[in-house]
């Protein structure tokens, strides 16, 4: 891990920012990018440790990051109420793709029947959806940085909203699993730009907080779906499954159009030159940002956004170690119904059940991680002289992991010598706690190294978490069949305890790779 800072270097980070801002008068105090500077040389957050003109909380003790301008349009001045009522709309939309997704891992059970086709070939509906899942997430922050973020939340979001009608509607196989590819690419937006909304309206300090509640939707997401779909197909139609899905799209949908609003805000643009927001309805269809795209990144600067964060070295180390982690969530998760019901003769009824230990997990995880994160950014800086580098967010991998690994060890022996059902989800509640620990701190992580890409790393997440699981998903019940689930969870246990080691080189090096690899660069944020 890397080495406290002497004091010399100490003292010499601290020159650098009182110098920075007594350089500048109160009037261009918020033009300091110290964003920049924390990529740079670690974050201050102390107020005690960085004078000049820098704003700071009510309290004047923690130095806020970004500075805000003076301009009530900055989504940074907004409204706590305001600030938490999008966050939660945007954590609600992030439910909806991977609970959709989820929700045909029960009802390919009755499809199949009247498909007269087999489970794992009604499965490939599900597989299909899934990678779209990761590959709309691209698209998404492209068309976020030319087009602006409210009305790409709103147009993917409607045309959501029409191919979960397709879904709920389709009369045969082909046309069900054309509506559910198209719907895993329009679903993910703010599974895949959430990160974005976050760093637009809260400040750095609360980041790791406001990232814990946006992951716990989209960790519980996919539990959700078959939660509720096993409870639904026992008196209804399988299609209800999916019209419960459709009512929920539509609510969310209605919630982006009254409660969201535009957040991108360039700060580096005076307040008398910033553009002017004179219609809500203009913004959430596109006009206004439109009007002033000029200002933002021509078409071929958003395309190659996300390919310039790609090539960093720590995103692709970090990428791969999700990759190897998240991996087998997905392939659980679509598979598990096919394990349960012939092992412990489960209906849907009892699926449904079943489907509460990875959403009691993810709770308490969500509930955990809302202090441990802050916690140990406070140790870190703690010892080290007030700095706080990218790398220490990844500190809380090293109390995942040993959940990840037990997880997945005691539900292979579960399913493998019939243990109780308690036993293996007891197994598979270790799994998903050490995942709600492990997201939150590689999301952090990815944030704090590249604020101004807060887009494109985590819509490369968001395609590391599902692509994994799109290509598990095609072999993970021959697998367990052909060797034993405990020969196959065992070796899912050894490729987590692998990519740990990824993180380890991330906590040793990360911050020389950092700057080998070089500043991206954007035009915007």
């Amino acid at each position: 891990m890397a080495s406290p800072p002497s004091s010399h270097d100490e003292e010499s980070l601290s020159k650098n920012v009182n110098t920075t801002v007594d350089n500048l008068d109160s009037d261009r105090a918020n033009d300091v990018d110290l964003d920049q500077l924390g990529e740079k040389d670690g974050y201050i957050l102390d107020s005690a440790l960085a004078g000049g003109n820098l704003k700071t909380t009510t309290d004047g003790r923690t130095i806020l990051i970004p500075q805000p301008s003076d301009d009530p349009n900055d989504p940074l001045n907004w409204s706590n109420v305001k600030k938490h009522v999008l966050l939660f709309v945007i954590a609600a939309t992030s439910l909806l793709p991977d609970y959709g997704s989820a929700t045909g891992a029960v009802t390919l059970l009755p499809q199949s029947a009247i498909y007269k086709m087999t489970p794992d070939e009604v499965n490939h509906s599900q597989v299909g959806n899934v990678f779209m899942l990761g590959a709309g997430g691209i698209f998404v922050v492209i068309f976020s940085a030319y087009f602006g973020r409210y009305p790409v939340l709103f147009w993917f979001m409607v045309l959501a909203l029409a191919t979960a009608i397709w879904c709920t509607a389709a009369m045969s196989f082909k046309s069900f699993m054309a509506a559910r590819i198209l719907n895993g690419f329009f679903s993910a937006v703010a599974e895949a730009g959430g990160l974005m909304f976050i760093k637009d309206v809260f400040f750095f300090h609360d980041h790791a907080r406001k990232i814990n509640i946006w992951a716990s939707f989209i960790i519980l997401s996919p539990y959700f779906g078959p939660l509720f779909a096993a409870f639904i197909i026992t008196t209804q139609e399988w299609q209800w499954a999916f019209g419960v899905y459709t009512i929920e799209t539509g609510i969310c949908l209605l919630a982006i159009i009254f409660l969201v609003d535009e957040t991108y805000y360039d700060r580096r643009i005076p307040q008398s030159q910033q553009p002017a927001r004179r219609s809500h309805l203009m913004r959430l269809i596109g006009v206004e940002q439109w009007k002033t795209r000029s200002m933002r990144n021509t078409f071929s600067e958003a395309i190659s956004r996300p390919f310039r964060i790609f090539i960093r070295l720590p995103v692709l180390i970090i990428l791969f170690y999700y990759i190897l982690s998240f991996a087998w969530v997905v392939g659980i998760n679509t598979t598990l119904a096919i394990f349960l019901a012939p092992l412990y003769d489960f209906g849907p009824k009892q699926i449904g059940f079943f489907y509460f230990t990875p959403i009691v997990a993810a709770l308490l995880g969500e509930i955990i991680g809302h202090w441990l994160h802050d916690r140990v950014a406070v140790i870190y800086q703690k010892r080290h002289q007030g700095r706080l580098e990218p790398e220490a967010r990844l500190a809380v991998i090293w109390i995942s992991t040993p959940f990840l690994i037990a997880g997945l060890v005691l539900l292979g022996f579960a399913l493998e010598d019939a243990y109780h059902y308690m036993i293996a989800a007891l197994g598979w509640g270790l799994y998903v706690f050490g995942i709600m620990i492990s997201t939150v701190g590689v999301n952090a992580y990815c944030l704090d190294a590249y604020p101004e890409g807060s887009g494109e790393v985590a819509a490369w997440l968001n395609f590391a978490r599902v692509a994994g699981g799109f290509i598990i998903s095609y072999f993970q019940v021959e697998w367990a069949q052909k060797t034993g689930a405990k020969e196959s969870f065992g070796v899912q246990a050894a490729i987590c305890l692998f990519a740990f080691l990824f993180i380890i080189v991330l906590q040793m090096y990360g911050k020389r790779l950092r700057q080998w690899s070089g500043h991206p660069h954007f035009k915007t944020s």
